[in-house]
């Protein structure tokens, strides 16, 4: 009887596909392969299926590796919070008097002592106030992490060394990190462009949909700085050179209908200058932002995140070796 039924067992495996099925097999779920008159797959486009689905899951390889780990992502965020102010007096209210002292003294120098253009600012300097607001709230979340990013893996290094620890997720704590305290600082405007000019427009449900980019955006610069960074100390030093430079040279102190034609489509050729440029559409002038500056922000950002994610896992092996 043994022999009966390896002989069957052989018999059926001669069968079956490279995937694992079974022709012969009804499945009691489906009724049968007969009853529910299945259509077994040619081995040729099975591997051409397979690929693609490999393809498409590398493809979201970033956003999975988020989920997967999101209660060791949010353990180490909170732990990263609870440290931000410990040993100050004054504590989370540093993240709220920080932003309302630089604001006040770039808004004091370029609406007295330089006098830039105003166009965009409709001649107030209230209006302007704010609209720098807009713009230091996010070039401030894109310095922070240009500034740490190059150190995360040098940062973490104790813990990178003695455990197994997933390190493609610093990139995410980072971000939410930054992202408190940029949400804090977009409460603080909000309550400002109330007391000035009342009510927010109701194009400010659009945020979500604008900040989904810039974190995308985000994620990818600080994997890609994060595995240079590993290497040489010298990018971290590098940034602190380019972060100042940078924001001349993105639309924080003026908007881009400020400028000139020609160099217009430099600045929304910037990322940054244009995520600036479609929250203050959204959140001060009730406005759609340019759909055509949106989606080209949304294809840069996707890209920017795909390639700074496949860097950092091209070298994550040696990384932990080299910090």
């Amino acid at each position: 009887m043994l022999d009966r039924f390896c002989h069957r067992d052989r018999a059926k495996a001669s069968t079956r596909f490279l995937d694992g099925s079974d022709p012969t097999h009804d499945d009691p779920a489906e009724g049968g392969v007969a009853a529910a008159g299945k259509v077994l797959r040619p081995i040729g486009r099975f591997h051409l299926d397979d690929r693609a689905a490999r393809r498409n899951w590398r493809a979201l390889a970033p956003l999975t590796v988020g989920w997967r780990h999101r209660e060791l992502i949010l353990a180490v965020l909170r732990r990263e919070l609870a440290d931000r102010f410990s040993g100050s007096a004054l504590g989370w209210i540093w993240a709220v008097i920080g932003p309302l002292i630089t604001l006040a003294i770039y808004t004091m120098t370029f609406t007295k002592a330089m006098q830039l253009p105003l166009a965009s600012a409709h001649g107030r300097t209230s209006s302007y106030a704010l609209s720098i607001f807009v713009g230091l709230i996010v070039f401030s979340l894109f310095a922070e992490l240009c500034c740490r990013a190059p150190l995360l893996m040098h940062e973490h290094a104790w813990f990178l060394k003695t455990s197994i620890f997933p390190s493609e997720t610093l990139a995410w704590t980072a971000v939410l990190r930054a992202l408190s305290y940029a949400g804090i600082s977009l409460v603080v405007l909000l309550v400002f462009e109330f007391v000035l000019d009342g009510l927010p427009p109701l194009s400010i449900l659009l945020l979500p949909f604008i900040v989904v980019p810039l974190v995308l955006f985000l994620l990818g610069m600080v994997w890609f700085l994060a595995a240079i960074g590993a290497f040489t100390r010298d990018i971290s030093y590098l940034m602190i050179t380019f972060v100042p430079l940078a924001m001349f040279a993105t639309p924080v102190f003026y908007r881009v209908t400020d400028l000139p034609g020609a160099l217009r489509v430099l600045a929304y050729a910037n990322p940054l200058g244009t995520a600036i440029e479609v929250v203050r559409a959204a959140v001060l002038d009730g406005v759609l932002p340019p759909p055509l500056a949106y989606f080209g922000f949304l294809v840069m950002s996707l890209a920017v995140c795909r390639g700074g994610y496949a860097v950092f896992e091209r070298y994550k092996g040696i990384l932990v070796d080299v910090i």
